[in-house]
């Protein structure tokens, strides 16, 4: 059964699970769909085209599915997807899909805090930490695992890897690949994240194959040739794929 408060409002078309707590002045908008054990404390906004999962937190102020912040945006029917177990602090928003993807997506055990922003088309992995008041713009894509501090602005289009760990304050409109610190400004390389690979399990091994392919990546004026340097030199793995692959697809590219 449901815990919903008096002084909420929920559309007599959205559809709701089981065991979920409302709190008051929530409000919940038709085309919603909303699963199991999640809570929902005082005015919280739940928008047309809401996708929510089970055993998510939302606190106060927070407002899912908002219409996008895009001129593009002609009305038309699109999602706002959120996974499972998510945490998603005070006042944070993040936008429904356009056209253009036609959805938001969100996975699950992710730590979204206060005042951070996801704009339309994103997509979130699973197991992020995002810091407060941090600002996506549209289609970013955040791969598993990564962890970005407070106030980090992120130009759309751009590609964040796994397992990185980006400095407080960045700015950048460059893609940032998987397993390595960002920071200083401008945003650029400042070697491979050590202790949070660790404390991931990575073995002192792959973290060393790591850490030699990115010194191979920098070490050549061009991409290219780095990495057919890393294909030459070093053992292939999932990691060093996921590197080599990351970097020939990344569209805006890597910051150096």
């Amino acid at each position: 059964m449901n815990q919903i408060s008096p002084l909420a409002y929920i559309h007599p078309e959205a559809k709701l699970g089981e065991n979920n707590v409302i709190g008051p002045f929530c409000y919940i908008d038709k085309d919603t769909v909303i699963g199991d054990n999640n809570v929902m404390q005082n005015s919280v906004t739940i928008n047309t085209g809401a996708r929510i999962g089970n055993g998510n937190e939302i606190f106060p102020g927070a407002s899912i599915s908002t219409k996008p912040q895009d001129l593009k945006f002609k009305g038309e029917i699109t999602t706002c997807e959120i996974g499972d177990n998510n945490s998603i602090r005070e006042n944070v928003t993040i936008s429904r899909g356009t056209a253009s993807k036609g959805c938001t997506k969100v996975g699950s055990h992710n730590l979204l805090m206060e005042n951070m922003h996801i704009a339309h088309d994103c997509v979130i992995g699973n197991g992020c930490i995002i810091g407060n008041s941090t600002k996506f713009a549209g289609e970013v894509v955040v791969d598993d695992f990564a962890i970005i501090s407070a106030a980090v602005l992120c130009h759309q289009f751009c590609h964040i890897g796994s397992y990185v760990m980006i400095q407080g304050g960045c700015r950048f409109s460059q893609d940032i690949p998987p397993f390595i610190i960002a920071g200083k400004e401008p945003t650029r390389y400042c070697g491979i994240n050590l202790v949070g690979l660790r404390r991931r399990g990575f073995s002192n091994e792959l973290i060393n194959n790591i850490h030699d392919a990115y010194r191979l990546l920098y070490s050549k004026g061009l991409v290219k040739e780095g990495i057919q340097e890393i294909r030459a030199q070093l053992p292939q793995s999932k990691e060093i794929d996921y590197i080599i692959d990351f970097v020939e697809k990344s569209q805006r590219g890597i910051i150096r």
